[in-house]
């Protein structure tokens, strides 16, 4: 997004956490809190000190940008941005732009805490309806999203806009029709976090399911995670040894993308919008996806969807598409093409753009 706005012109300022690295060629400024020793956690997820000590160092960032920068509009990425640029603007301060990526009400159960899960379900309904109301426009990124903001009365219709994640679509090759070699194990991949939302375990007691059908398949998983929560859960289910996980950034993702048949994304409670799915479809790959995260994925033209939690279905979709390549690459070919034509990060950065003019 941000390099999306600025090659259109926009001169684009980044304040983010103390994680990380910035790009060599980044065309946009980075602004970073200063570095936590305590603070190592780059998976998804709040927790308290990133709430009660980076959140705050991030608003104390932010306002000090606003008082040297004469900024039009301030985009907040997510609930924890839209608490940050709420703590940090004045009177005076521009709009505010909420990114919804997601809705905290389906999230926020997932996630420690220390609390219950029905506590965790309430306190996130709460916030979904008072969050949104403290920004002049809302960005949904789903229809989903958009629908429930104004049905619970956090937003007006007028304030909340559907605009869809982007795609770095150059970095993924273009798909090539697998080689199939004697001996040689039909891979299928999952990539991204293994936070609980994610599915992992449904993706697990698939491909258990899946191999006592079909020895020739192995699973990578590329994340940046550690597997060792569900270590023992794949080795009870026989499938440990059939797995290979790579724990990697993002700029090793394409490589293995393209080394794998089949995209796996067993999410099933997504109100947003898996980016995931988007780069599984930008490499060529045909996707078997639950319904609950099957965004801009129309079974059986992009993949396979398949209904909620039904593993047995889940591993059928994947030895279907196994058992015939020709038809899989097609799919996959049909995912690349659309998100190419309708879903990069410059086709979203010019809806950003326009939305933006009408917001200022």
């Amino acid at each position: 997004m941000a390099e999306g706005l600025s090659r259109r012109g926009h001169d684009v300022h980044v304040v983010t956490y103390h994680l990380g690295e910035d790009p060599p060629d980044a065309t946009f400024e980075i602004h970073r809190i200063a570095r936590i020793p305590t603070y190592s956690k780059t998976s998804a997820g709040p927790s308290y000190q990133k709430l009660a000590v980076l959140d705050p160092l991030l608003a104390f960032e932010l306002r000090r940008l606003l008082r040297v920068h004469r900024f039009d509009v301030i985009h907040a990425h997510h609930f924890e941005g839209l608490l940050v640029a709420d703590l940090a603007r004045s009177k005076r301060a521009p709009p505010i732009v909420f990114d919804a990526h997601t809705l905290l009400e389906s999230e926020l159960p997932y996630y420690g805490l220390g609390l219950p899960r029905g506590v965790k379900r309430a306190l996130g309904r709460r916030l979904d309806r008072w969050f949104p109301g403290r920004a002049e426009h809302v960005i949904a990124v789903t229809d989903d999203i958009r629908s429930r903001l104004i049905e619970s009365g956090a937003a007006a219709a007028e304030s909340v806009s559907v605009i869809p994640n982007g795609v770095e679509s150059d970095v993924f090759a273009a798909p090539r029709p697998p080689r199939l070699r004697n001996g040689q194990p039909r891979r299928l991949i999952f990539t991204g976090n293994l936070a609980p939302y994610q599915g992992i375990d449904f993706m697990l007691d698939a491909f258990r399911v899946l191999r006592q059908q079909r020895d020739d398949v192995r699973l990578t998983i590329a994340t940046e995670d550690s597997f060792t929560p569900y270590e023992q859960t794949a080795i009870d289910m026989g499938i440990r040894s059939f797995i290979d996980v790579h724990e990697v950034d993002f700029s090793r993702v394409p490589e293995l993308l393209g080394e794998a048949e089949i995209a796996l994304n067993p999410r099933v409670d997504c109100d947003g919008l898996p980016q995931k799915l988007l780069n599984y479809m930008a490499a060529g790959r045909p996707v078997v996806s639950f319904a609950g995260s099957a965004k801009h994925l129309t079974d059986g033209r992009h993949g396979t969807v398949v209904e909620d939690r039904d593993v047995e279905g889940f591993a059928r979709a994947i030895d279907d598409l196994l058992s015939d390549s020709a038809w899989a690459h097609g799919l996959g070919t049909a995912g690349r093409t659309m998100v190419r034509n309708e879903l990069s990060w410059e086709a979203t950065a010019a809806r950003v753009e326009a939305l933006y003019h009408r917001v200022v």
